[in-house]
């Protein structure tokens, strides 16, 4: 329903029990009613038959009605590897006042990483509580809990408690799996607080909750928002992620989100509303090798956390195949419950990526294992290996060759890898299927092996043995870490808008390397996170409310809709509309199509000085030849802090006419020591 009437005799729930009661025709509502929502904005969810559902879409005052449909849960070295470590920049006075708060699956509050150690009093703006459940206390450092699902926030799975500590825990000495990659696990912002918010549950994350905790986290006074799920490509007005965000947007609340984890192909990215900060998942420059040497002499890197020695020992080596004689080929190759015969004391080659366990149990004295995402690592309860496809094809030839095939597996090595950062091959492509002249994803951030705070609960590779700390990978890691980012640039500038910091993290980002990420922006957005470089971005692209508003009566928004879900009456006008492409993106998109590709694409844009008083910028164009891009004016000069400044970018509609599939280039407005880069991007 929107955002909450001003008038001060409104009272949320009495008015969703008299609509209740209209639609269900009866007086009684308590079945009915499943949650109200009136803290932050205006709704309830309901259990309604489809006539009811029906009833209640038609009614004054509501902007939509949809299913409580359930949505999927999408370190050490990151934030050093992003230039973020002991000897940044800090402003502790602003940095302790910093509240980021975690819809996830929970938190396990006594995790060091939950520490209030060096930690002063709980920020006097907290409207929060703790209501954790039955053995559950808060500090101040984790200063709130809720729970929408279950008895209780405790962590049970691991992943909320990761993506808390990834955003906000305070520093941890000595931490690593297995003594690999040992060092010091933070947050973005290690004195910031914690709020958490437990919406997922084994059988997902419900809309309900997720509503919910958006509304609630709004009303407690967090200043940054990390939620790692997704549901889907799901329109704006529908979609509770969208929906919660709008509302903490307007109240200056940054919200990150995953783009998602289905894969390299295009289209496919979800959380695509341009007032959330969309992050895809990249490796960091550290690489966990694991090499495998046969009987030969040769070896063959692969990658997993293996901290067993073999002391170069050579063991005889079974395939899952030739190791059967009572299961189907397909069974065996993948060593399948059952299948595996006389593999005693040696190390078992399997098909399959994830099947430590039943080798185990048959006396395997380690696992080779055929991977196609190398992205993430595996880790056992004995020693294991995971190569690549032309890697491991090698390794089972020379298996299936070999009359007395033997091998061993070393120990795992942590080296340098000088390619990062590269995207995740799982992280969720663009374009954007809802806005498709808007960019999505809008950043990268660290998502691969990203070893952070664990639930003792959660399951690992090591069965019997809980840990504290342990890798993750997905873009579900990459979100907290932006949240961090957002965070540290609050701290800074605390009174900057959610889109005065979403515009400093994306201007400031590292370029990415086009030549290692086929899909390009579509993989990567504007580039990889720098956060000690954003917190001074010299100029922002800033978005007020009502642009959205302009932009989304644009498109197929009623006005009626828009209205509600402002909380203002708005009009949609033709003078008023605003097109996605003048939108004041931080970067520049257009769609085109073979119809239209003679004509000229223009972007309008407008900068903030947040720099130097008097300053001078100039553009600077890079990129791809075939795209012909003027800029005008070519001087943008600011006299004080806070001046706006215009400015258009031309397409030429003549050097579209070859273009197929994504062609992109960059403006760079500098002043000598601000560098402010848009992406521009163009694709049929």
């Amino acid at each position: 329903m929107g955002a909450l009437p001003s008038k001060a005799s409104y009272t949320p729930m009495s008015h969703h029990h008299n609509i209740l009661q209209e639609v269900v025709k009866s007086s009684s509502v308590e079945d009915s009613l499943v949650r109200s929502y009136g803290r932050s904005f205006n709704g309830f969810t309901a259990k309604l038959t489809e006539s009811e559902r029906d009833n209640l879409s038609g009614m004054e005052g509501v902007v939509s009605v949809f299913p409580s449909t359930f949505y999927k849960l999408l370190t050490t070295r990151s934030y050093e590897f992003m230039g973020l470590g002991d000897k940044s920049k800090q402003v502790p006075e602003v940095e302790t006042n910093t509240i980021v708060g975690v819809i996830d699956g929970g938190i396990w509050p006594e995790s060091k990483s939950f520490s209030d150690e060096g930690i002063g009093p709980i920020p006097k703006k907290w409207k929060g509580t703790c209501a954790g459940g039955t053995n559950f206390t808060c500090n101040k450092k984790l200063i709130g809990a809720r729970h929408y699902v279950q008895d209780s926030a405790r962590d049970d799975d691991g992943h909320g408690s990761h993506t808390a500590s990834t955003a906000a825990g305070n520093k941890v000495k000595g931490v690593s799996v297995s003594g690999v990659a040992k060092g010091t696990a933070r947050g973005g912002v290690p004195l910031g607080r914690v709020a958490v918010y437990k919406v997922c549950e084994p059988a997902g994350c419900n809309a309900e909750g997720i509503l919910a905790a958006f509304d609630d986290a709004i009303a407690d006074g967090v200043d940054v928002i990390t939620i790692s799920m997704g549901g889907g490509v799901t329109k704006v007005d529908v979609d509770p992620i969208a929906i919660g965000s709008f509302h903490a947007m307007t109240k200056g609340i940054v919200t990150t989100v995953a783009v998602g984890n289905d894969g390299s192909k295009l289209g496919l990215a979800s959380n695509l509303a341009p007032w959330l900060i969309s992050v895809a998942a990249g490796t960091t420059d550290r690489r966990f090798v694991t090499d495998v040497v046969n009987g030969d002499g040769k070896t063959l890197h692969g990658r997993s956390i293996n901290d067993f020695d073999l002391k170069g020992k050579k063991y005889p080596l079974a395939y899952g195949n030739t190791a059967s004689n009572n299961c189907t080929e397909e069974l065996a190759r993948g060593c399948a419950s059952g299948c595996l015969n006389t593999v005693q004391g040696k190390i078992v080659v399997c098909d399959v990526p994830d099947n430590v366990m039943e080798p185990k149990s048959m006396g395997a004295v380690g696992v080779i294992l055929h991977v196609t995402d190398v992205d993430s690592p595996g880790l056992g309860p004995i020693p294991v290996a995971t190569l690549d496809d032309t890697n491991y094809d090698a390794f089972r030839s020379y298996v299936l060759s070999s009359p007395n095939p033997q091998g061993t597996i070393l120990k795992t090595e942590t080296v340098k890898d000088n390619n990062a950062p590269i995207v995740a091959s799982y992280s969720s492509r663009g374009p954007n299927t809802l806005f498709s002249d808007i960019l999505k994803p809008d950043i990268t951030a660290p998502g691969v092996n990203i070893l952070a705070a664990y639930s003792p609960l959660g399951q690992t590779a090591l069965p019997g043995q809980s840990v504290d700390y342990y890798f993750m990978s997905g873009t579900s890691m990459a979100c907290p870490h932006a949240a961090g980012v957002a965070a540290y640039v609050k701290t800074f500038h605390p009174d900057w808008s959610a889109s005065a910091v979403k515009s400093a993290i994306m201007t400031t980002a590292w370029a990415m390397n086009a030549s290692k990420n086929a899909e390009a922006e579509f993989a990567y957005g504007s580039g990889h996170v720098n956060p000690t470089v954003a917190v001074d971005p010299g100029l922002v692209y800033d978005i007020a409310k009502e642009d959205y508003l302009n932009m989304l009566c644009s498109l197929d928004y009623s006005a009626k809709g828009i209205s509600t879900l402002a909380g203002v009456d708005f009009t949609c006008s033709e003078k008023s509309k605003l097109t996605m492409r003048d939108l004041n993106y931080p970067s520049m998109t257009a769609k085109v199509s073979a119809s239209s590709s003679s004509s000229d694409i223009t972007f309008s844009r407008t900068v903030t000085n947040v720099g130097r008083n008097i300053s001078t910028y100039k553009p600077k164009l890079t990129g791809n030849p075939k795209l012909s891009i003027t800029v005008e004016p070519q001087t943008l000069s600011f006299k004080s802090s806070w001046e706006k400044k215009s400015f258009t970018v031309t397409v030429s509609g003549k050097s579209l006419a070859q273009i197929s599939g994504i062609v992109s280039a960059s403006l760079v407005w500098s002043d000598g020591s601000h560098n402010v880069r848009s992406p521009i991007v163009v694709y049929t």
